[in-house]
C-alpha cells in the first residue's frame, strides 16, 4: 500500500457525494474513488447483516481492484453497523462518519436539545445517540427516521416544489421540542439542506457529520504519512455506481459542481448469497 494511492469512499447511494465535495475542497491533490450502491439503496431498513455483507464487497473491490491507502464509509446506516468488523478486518485505516458528527452536535448544542435526522437502521442502531451522551450526558436526543428524505435525495428532487412541504411537514415534531442543533444523519440530507433550514428555521443549527469526517480523514493522513507525493487533480476521481450511471451522473455532476466531465462507471453485482461480488463491466 503506497501512500500515493487513491482513497475510496462507499455509500449505499448518491448521499456520499456530500463527503466527497467536502473532502474535494479541502484535500485537492489526492485521488478519490467512490462507489454508490444505488441498486440496493436504501440500507436503512435492510438487516444488520445485510448491510454488512454489501459494505464488505465495495470494500474488498476498492482494495483489490483499486488498491486504496484508506476508506471512508461515507454512509451513516453502514457506519452504525458495519465500521467495528471493517476496522479490525481491513488492512488500511477505516473512518466512518458518526462519531464526528455526533462530537461536533455535542459541542455546538446552547439548550442541550439534540435533533437527529436518519434512516431508520441508524436511529435503531442508537448510535448517533450513544456517541453524543459519551461527550455530553446531559443532553437530551430527539431521534427521527426520515426514509422519504433518501428518496427525494436519490430522485434528484432538492429544488421541486413539493420538496419543501414534505420535509417542513416531516420535520414540525422536532421544531415543536424546541431543539437547537440538528444533525444531519444520513450522507443524502445536505442535499436537502435548503429545505431542511427552511423548515426548522434560522435559530436552529445544522451538523453536517460528513464535512466534519474530512478532518478526521485529513488528521489520519497526517498521522500515518498518507498524503499522497504525486498530486493529483479531481478530474482523476472516478465514481462508481451499481445502477444505471445516466442518473446518478446527473446527480453528481450537478452536486460536485466539477469543470471537467465525471468519470462514471457501473459496476456489477454478480453472484448470489455468500458468492456475491462486485465486477467492473
Amino acid at each position: 500500500m503506497s501512500k500515493n494511492n487513491p482513497i475510496g469512499f462507499v455509500d449505499s447511494g448518491v448521499g456520499g457525494l456530500t463527503v466527497v465535495k467536502a473532502a474535494q475542497d479541502q484535500l485537492p491533490h489526492e485521488q478519490f474513488i467512490f462507489i454508490g450502491d444505488t441498486a440496493r439503496m436504501p440500507y436503512g431498513p435492510r438487516p444488520v447483516q445485510e448491510v454488512i455483507d454489501y459494505t464488505f464487497q465495495m470494500a474488498q473491490f476498492l482494495l483489490t481492484a483499486k488498491h486504496i491507502k484508506l476508506l471512508v464509509i461515507a454512509c451513516n446506516t453502514a457506519t452504525a453497523r458495519a465500521l467495528p468488523q471493517l476496522q479490525a478486518q481491513l488492512p488500511i485505516p477505516v473512518i466512518g462518519v458518526i462519531v464526528p458528527g455526533a462530537t461536533a452536535a455535542a459541542a455546538t448544542t446552547g439548550n442541550q436539545k439534540i435533533g437527529v435526522i436518519a434512516t431508520q437502521g441508524t436511529v435503531t442502531s442508537g448510535a448517533y445517540q450513544d456517541e453524543i451522551q459519551a461527550v455530553n450526558a446531559d443532553v437530551t436526543i430527539f431521534q427521527q427516521a426520515e426514509p422519504d428524505f433518501v428518496q427525494l435525495a436519490e430522485a434528484n428532487l432538492a429544488q421541486a416544489a413539493t420538496t419543501k412541504d414534505i420535509v417542513a411537514q416531516h420535520l414540525a415534531p422536532l421544531t415543536a421540542q424546541g431543539i437547537d442543533t440538528l444533525v444531519l444523519g444520513c450522507t443524502h440530507f445536505p442535499l436537502l439542506a435548503e429545505a431542511i433550514t427552511a423548515a426548522v428555521g434560522p435559530n436552529v443549527k445544522l451538523v453536517d457529520p460528513g464535512r466534519e469526517t474530512v478532518r478526521v480523514i485529513i488528521d489520519t493522513l497526517d498521522q500515518q504519512a498518507l498524503h499522497t507525493a504525486v498530486p493529483h487533480q479531481h478530474a482523476d476521481d472516478i465514481f462508481y455506481t451499481t445502477k444505471e450511471p445516466a442518473t446518478f451522473k446527473a446527480i453528481a455532476t450537478d452536486w460536485l459542481a466539477r469543470d471537467t466531465a465525471l468519470d462514471v462507471r457501473h459496476l456489477a453485482i454478480v453472484g448470489e448469497g455468500a458468492t456475491q461480488h462486485l465486477e467492473e463491466k
